[in-house]
């Protein structure tokens, strides 16, 4: 492992890390451009039968140059709302890139940008009846075809929250509404062209190659016009050392495997899609912060490093438990301890337990499942130095809570493959914050 590097497969020194937060301030965003061209490349490499099709699922991060770094790279764009849709657009992006799953029923001007944006080749994922009854005679009336999201009954996740395909998650047209919905889409005359089920987030392999045959056998009864299988994302990443990613090859051979075989029986040569978003970017990211002070609760508590940057920054630990790799970095880029190389340090006097600086007792970056405080392994740092928390390249920037307590959203810093530093996000100030806040009338 080259220990100068944060990441094996990526640029990222803790030099670099030092640079960025005294360039730009902290907390920051910390992007390497190298990882995710790694990981698009990757996953556009693997097997497929008769075509594939890797989508980028831009909630995980709709930073405008990520976008445009990842749709350089070949991914086409999932969007999750309108709105991620009209961005997407608004980074260069060609709506027939782009496919809509969402849970909106756009109205009023939102539903024209929604024609608007179909009749030039966006593709429009159903996800209810409802939003088939919607849209059925605009897409019938100018011969466009949709997608359809089936609800599986049977998910899988990293947490309970991040299953989208049990009786607990309603995404898609559930099993027991699939006939009166691709009965009433023939009515019309409508064309379903792709079939669509993702169960969810960062869940059991075995359980995703499930998922595919499941998927073909819906497609077989029901969608006789289908030409594209979409088996959704979730591929799962590895953040920490004890962690293992998704076989993506294997995946991939699995499901080449599987086409095939229904090509076989069926004559039909079906084009496959998938949709990662954590597995595109997660790695690729860092939050950068810097030590602001040093607490402790006792003899039977902890001992607590407070940085500028928290939940506001990384609401994973908060929301789902979820652990992410720390590198505390001295303000002259030495490497004091890093996730994977922890047996230098003694554990009776080297945990630890990072926290912000929001009024919240959940902010901090050390907690298990329940919301519990779990110490950590580290370096003690001093005041100034810095403490990278690694994985947080997805899901971070675009989902955290960065308004609350009135703190700003942070920066976002890419490093370019050359080695330079790009500024793609600049920090939000306060008057940005309440610039659309009215003053009451009649008030001092």
């Amino acid at each position: 492992m080259n220990e100068h590097l944060l990441y094996p497969q990526g640029n990222i020194t803790p030099a670099d890390c030092v640079k960025a937060a005294d360039d730009y301030g902290t907390p920051l965003y910390f992007y390497d451009e190298a990882v995710i061209v790694s990981k698009c490349r990757e996953l556009l490499s693997m097997p497929s039968a008769f075509g594939l099709r890797v989508r980028y699922a831009m909630k995980a991060n709709s930073s405008r140059a990520l976008l445009q770094l990842i749709a350089g790279e070949g991914l086409l764009i999932d969007a999750s709302s309108l709105n991620e849709a009209r961005r997407a657009v608004m980074a260069g992006i060609p709506h027939g890139s782009i496919m809509l799953t969402t849970q909106e029923i756009p109205s009023g001007e939102d539903r024209l940008v929604l024609e608007a944006y179909m009749r030039k080749d966006m593709k429009y994922n159903i996800c209810s009846f409802r939003q088939l009854e919607a849209v059925a005679d605009y897409a019938a009336n100018n011969s466009l075809s949709l997608s359809m999201r089936v609800h599986p009954g049977v998910g899988s996740g990293e947490s309970a929250t991040r299953n989208t395909g049990d009786k607990y998650s309603c995404f898609g047209i559930h099993l027991t509404d699939l006939e009166r919905s691709v009965g009433f889409a023939r009515e019309k005359g409508l064309v379903i062209d792709e079939v669509h089920v993702h169960i969810g987030s960062g869940g059991d392999p075995v359980t995703w190659k499930e998922n595919i045959d499941r998927e073909l056998g819906f497609l077989e009864t029901y969608f006789p016009d289908a030409t594209t299988v979409n088996f959704g994302g979730g591929l799962r990443e590895a953040r920490m050392p004890d962690e293992r990613p998704a076989d993506i090859m294997r995946l991939g051979d699995y499901a080449k495997q599987q086409i095939e075989a229904f090509g076989r029986r069926t004559g039909r040569k079906l084009r496959m899609e998938v949709e990662p978003g954590t597995y595109v970017i997660a790695r690729a990211g860092y939050l950068v912060t810097r030590v602001i002070d040093f607490k402790q609760t006792g003899e039977d508590g902890f001992r607590f490093i407070v940085t500028d940057g928290g939940m506001e920054t990384n609401a994973r630990p908060l929301l789902y438990g979820s652990r992410h790799p720390f590198y505390i970095i001295s303000r002259n880029g030495s490497l004091l301890s890093r996730e994977e190389a922890l047996e230098h340090l003694d554990p009776a006097f080297d945990r630890h337990i990072i926290v912000g600086r929001c009024c919240e007792s959940g902010d901090s970056q050390c907690l298990d499942e329940h919301g519990h405080i779990v110490p950590r392994l580290m370096s003690k740092p001093e005041i100034g130095d810095i403490v990278v928390v690694g994985g947080c390249g997805a899901y971070c920037a675009s989902m955290s809570p960065y308004n609350y307590n009135s703190h700003p959203q942070a920066p976002e810093v890419l490093l370019r493959k050359n080695g330079r530093l790009e500024l793609i996000r600049k920090h939000q100030r306060l008057d940005q914050i309440t610039e659309n806040e009215l003053p009451l009338e009649g008030s001092i």
